[in-house]
C-alpha cells in the first residue's frame, strides 16, 4: 500500500483568497487526483491562477489549506514544496545553453554529475539535439519544451503550468497541446493547468473545473461537461450553445414536454438541471452541430419524434469543414446552425425558410432564473478585477 505522504494528490480544503473588499477565490474544496492531467479553466478574473499561486505558495489563502497527500504544505514557502512552476514567459536563462538550462536546478542542490539526468529529460522533450542552442536559437515550442524539462528534472510531485502555451501561435498551441499530454503520460505525475482556452482544456485535461467568478461552476470530464452543462456559464464558456426560453407543460414519465412559443419540444428530465414542476421556466439547450437543417419545401420528409423549429436564414459562413448558419425563429433570434460540407444544400441562402430539427435526447435543459443570476454576477466580477489590476 502507498503512504499517502507519498502521494501527489492536491487537496484544496476552504481555500480562498481576499484583497480587502474584493474576493479574487471564494472558499472552495477541490481534489486533484494524482497522476491526473487537471486544468482550471476559466475567463480573465475568475479566480484560476490565484488558485493555481495558492498551490505554488506564491500567494498565502486567506483560509482553507493545501495538502499533498496527508502533508499540509500550506505554511510552507514555495521552494519547500515538491511542486513547481511553468510560466506563460517560459524565464529561461538566456546566457546558458539548453544543456545548462536544464540542469540548473540540479547543480542548486549540489548535485554534479548531471549530464545523464539532463540528457534522459531533453530526450523525454524531443531536444536531444539542441543540448548547446541558446535559448533565443529556439523556436517558442522548443522553449516551452526546455522550461517543462527545467521544472521535471527535479521530479516534483506536481508540475504547475500557468498559461504556458499563450504566446505561441494556434498551429503550435495545437502541437503543443499533444505534446504536453504525452510528456504527462510518460512521466505519471499530476499536471495541473490554468488557461483560458477551451479547447486546450478540453484536448489535454482529464479533468476540468470551469472557474467563474471566483468559484468552481462545474467539474468534470471535458465530455460530460460539455454535453451536460450545469448552467448557462458552463454551456457558452465550452463552445456555443443555442439556448431557448421555454415553459415545462408536463412531464410523462422520464420525458418533460416543453411549450417554446407555439411549438412543442421534448427534454429527458434527466438531462435538466432546472426545477422540473409544471409552468416552470427553463432554457433548452441544444449545441449548432447536433442541429440538422432542412428547407421549408423538404419539411415532410423529417423523421418523427424529432425536436424541430421554424426559422429563415439570416447569415452564413463557410468554413471549409462546415457552413455556419445564423436562423432567426419564432421562438428564439440568432440560432446557430453548424453543417459539415459533405454535400451543401445550396437553397439554404440567406432569406430561405428553414426547419431546424434534432434527436431530443441532445436536448439539455437550464435553471432561467439561475442564468439571470449568472450574468449580473460575472459582469460584477470582470469590473472588480480591472479596478485591482
Amino acid at each position: 500500500m502507498t503512504d499517502d505522504t507519498t502521494r501527489g494528490d492536491v487537496r484544496l480544503t476552504g481555500i480562498g483568497k481576499t484583497y480587502g473588499s474584493f474576493t479574487a477565490v471564494h472558499p472552495l474544496d477541490l481534489t486533484i487526483p494524482e497522476g491526473s492531467f487537471f486544468a482550471l479553466l476559466g475567463a480573465s478574473g475568475c479566480g484560476k491562477t490565484t488558485t493555481l499561486r495558492m498551490i505554488a505558495g506564491l500567494e498565502e489563502p486567506t483560509s482553507g489549506t493545501v495538502h499533498l497527500g496527508a502533508q499540509d504544505v500550506t505554511a510552507l514557502p514555495p521552494y519547500k514544496r515538491p511542486v513547481n512552476t511553468v510560466f506563460q514567459s517560459y524565464a529561461l536563462f538566456p546566457h546558458l545553453d539548453i544543456h545548462e538550462n536544464v540542469a540548473f536546478g540540479l547543480r542548486r542542490r549540489g548535485i554534479k554529475s548531471v549530464k545523464k539526468q539532463v540528457g534522459e529529460m531533453l530526450d523525454l522533450v524531443q531536444l536531444g539535439d539542441k543540448a548547446k542552442h541558446k535559448p533565443h536559437q529556439l523556436s517558442g515550442g522548443q522553449q516551452q519544451r526546455v522550461a517543462v524539462a527545467r521544472a521535471l528534472i527535479n521530479h516534483p510531485r506536481v508540475l504547475l503550468l500557468d498559461e504556458p502555451l499563450g504566446a505561441l501561435d494556434l498551429k503550435l498551441r495545437r502541437q503543443m497541446q499533444l505534446e504536453l499530454k504525452r510528456i504527462q503520460t510518460e512521466v505519471g505525475i499530476t499536471f495541473v493547468h490554468v488557461t483560458h482556452d477551451q479547447e486546450e482544456a478540453m484536448t489535454m485535461a482529464d479533468q476540468v473545473a470551469v472557474m467563474n467568478a471566483g468559484r468552481v461552476e462545474q467539474l468534470g470530464a471535458p465530455a460530460d461537461l460539455y454535453e451536460n452543462p450545469g448552467t448557462t456559464f458552463v454551456a457558452n464558456f465550452l463552445g456555443t450553445s443555442n439556448l431557448i426560453e421555454a415553459e415545462i407543460a408536463g412531464q410523462d414519465g422520464d420525458t418533460l414536454t416543453l411549450k417554446a412559443g407555439d411549438g412543442k419540444l421534448v427534454l429527458p428530465a434527466a438531462r435538466c438541471s432546472a426545477p422540473t414542476s409544471t409552468g416552470g421556466k427553463v432554457l433548452v439547450g441544444i449545441r449548432p452541430e447536433k442541429i440538422s437543417l432542412a428547407h421549408a419545401d423538404d419539411a415532410g420528409e423529417i423523421p418523427t419524434g424529432r425536436n424541430r423549429l421554424t426559422g429563415r436564414v439570416t447569415a452564413t459562413s463557410f468554413i471549409g469543414v462546415s457552413t455556419q448558419y445564423v436562423i432567426d425563429s419564432p421562438v428564439c433570434a440568432g440560432l446557430e446552425v453548424y453543417v459539415q460540407n459533405v454535400e451543401r444544400d445550396g437553397r439554404l441562402a440567406p432569406g430561405a425558410e428553414v426547419v431546424l430539427h434534432w434527436n431530443p435526447e441532445h436536448t439539455f435543459g437550464l435553471d432561467a432564473a439561475q442564468a439571470i443570476d449568472a450574468g449580473v454576477e460575472t459582469v460584477e466580477t470582470d469590473a472588480k478585477e480591472e479596478a485591482t489590476s
